[in-house]
C-alpha cells in the first residue's frame, strides 16, 4: 500500500499515513486534533538509478553536461 500525505485544514499539521488506493481521497482524522478535514497533497518523488535521475529534471547547477554536478565540480 502507498504512503499519502495530507495537511489539516485546520492546525495546519502535516502527516503520513500508510493507505490503500481507494481510500487515498477518504476522509482521515489528523492526528494532532482530531478533525476530519485534512486533505491529501502532493507528494515529489525523486528516484535515483546509477546517480541518475529518473524523473527527468535537468542538472542541478546547469552547467554539468553529464546532469550530474558531482562529475565536474560544480555544487
Amino acid at each position: 500500500m502507498p504512503i499519502y500525505e495530507y495537511v489539516c485544514q485546520s492546525c495546519k499539521q502535516t502527516f503520513e499515513t500508510i493507505r490503500p488506493f481507494s481510500q487515498a481521497d477518504a476522509p482521515i482524522n489528523c492526528p494532532n486534533c482530531g478533525y476530519l478535514d485534512a486533505k491529501r497533497q502532493i507528494s515529489l518523488v525523486n528516484a535515483v538509478s546509477s546517480g541518475k535521475s529518473l524523473t527527468g529534471g535537468s542538472s542541478s547547477c546547469g552547467t554539468c553536461q553529464s546532469g550530474n554536478c558531482g562529475s565536474c565540480g560544480h555544487s
